[in-house]
């Protein structure tokens, strides 16, 4: 079946499939085959699938650099350990510092909106009132210990470099920050050929498009959301993510997201131990003309809690033009947008989210 015909005969969604992504580096085709069709089934009919990650071998997990995001997700008691810790800790710091502190990095006083976001800052719903959370946005930058290694932001549209607390308010932070950073990225490399054997293309189809980080990650502060029940500011308001797809860390134990089906029925989508939540966006949307799903969903953080979590936003190089592959249009599927370069548009979608003149 057709790319076009399969997407054409999707019911509603009513769970978020689970996804072993133990086998992702491996070379048995009956493995392989397995896993592209789960990922392609999931990319047409939900737009969102959970990354296990809980049987991922030793082996493969030093081979492939990933040591430190596997040790962050499970051990052998399936707890988070050292690097989500250390990284959360230094969130938690982060957020704590008085407003004025932070403010001095408000993503609205940088060209690449980087930085801050304060409570109500963020509006991603356009029929809400505000997002009822804060964040902390950052980019591709290089460790301390990698020396040599050349920064790998280019010209364009979200030129700039990140913006940082001092390491007096926050000792650790950028460290911190930086290896789950560095550590997802490359999951997030891994899997981009797997998506492309979705598409039915090379596993390399998307290699001269990734040739920069173009992956943002944000931490996300939802102060418990307490009093009367008004749909117009919750968390973060309906919406969908930009950029090809989303590697999503959950505070365990608390039911914050809310996934969208074609019969308007939020289905939760609740932390789940040992896996990572990968949910696509615009970005993607636009290069398969809509049959890889860019699917609607929020955040309401009613559990009178605190709640945090860690979106690692990846794209395809910003100066890549947003249009589609020839295998996903036909005269009965028209593309009808407009062909831009993704920094073009993940730009304007944060002047859009945050007001920004």
């Amino acid at each position: 079946m057709s790319l076009i015909d399969e997407a054409a005969s999707v019911d509603a969604f009513k769970d978020v499939p689970v996804i072993d992504l133990s086998h992702i580096f491996s070379d048995d085709p009956s493995f392989r085959k397995g896993l592209v069709s789960q990922i392609r089934d999931a990319c047409i009919r939900v737009g969102f699938f959970y990354g296990n990650l809980s049987n991922l071998t030793v082996s493969n997990v030093v081979r492939h650099g990933l040591t430190e995001l596997w040790r962050s997700l499970v051990s052998n008691h399936g707890i988070p350990e050292e690097v989500i810790a250390y990284v959360l800790a230094g969130a938690k710091q982060f957020f704590a510092l008085p407003l004025e502190t932070k403010m001095e990095i408000e993503n609205k006083k940088q060209p690449n909106f980087k930085g801050y976001s304060p409570l109500l800052s963020g509006n991603n719903d356009p029929y809400g009132a505000g997002d009822l959370q804060e964040g902390f946005e950052f980019g591709w930058e290089a460790l301390d210990d990698q020396k040599g290694v050349q920064d790998e932001s280019i010209s364009g549209a979200m030129t700039g470099a990140n913006v940082w607390p001092s390491e007096a308010a926050v000792t650790g932070f950028r460290n911190a920050a930086l290896t789950y950073y560095h550590a997802a990225t490359k999951l997030g490399k891994a899997l981009f050929p797997l998506f492309a054997e979705a598409l039915d293309q090379r596993p390399d189809f998307f290699h001269d498009k990734t040739q920069h980080s173009a992956a943002l990650m944000k931490f996300l502060y939802y102060p418990p959301q307490l009093g009367p029940v008004d749909d117009r500011v919750i968390g973060i308001g309906a919406h969908t993510d930009w950029e090809c797809f989303t590697i999503l860390w959950q505070e365990p134990g608390i039911q914050a997201l809310q996934v969208l089906n074609s019969e308007k029925q939020w289905i939760d989508a609740p932390p789940m131990s040992g896996t990572l939540v990968i949910n696509l966006g615009d970005e993607f949307a636009r290069i398969t003309n809509g049959i890889f799903k860019s699917t609607v969903h929020r955040a309401i953080n009613r559990n009178g809690v605190e709640r945090y979590s860690i979106p690692l936003f990846f794209g395809v190089d910003y100066n890549t033009k947003l249009e589609p592959m020839p295998s996903c249009v036909s005269t009965d599927r028209p593309f009808e947008h407009e062909v831009i370069t993704a920094g073009e548009y993940i730009k304007s979608r944060l002047a859009a989210t945050y007001n920004h003149k």
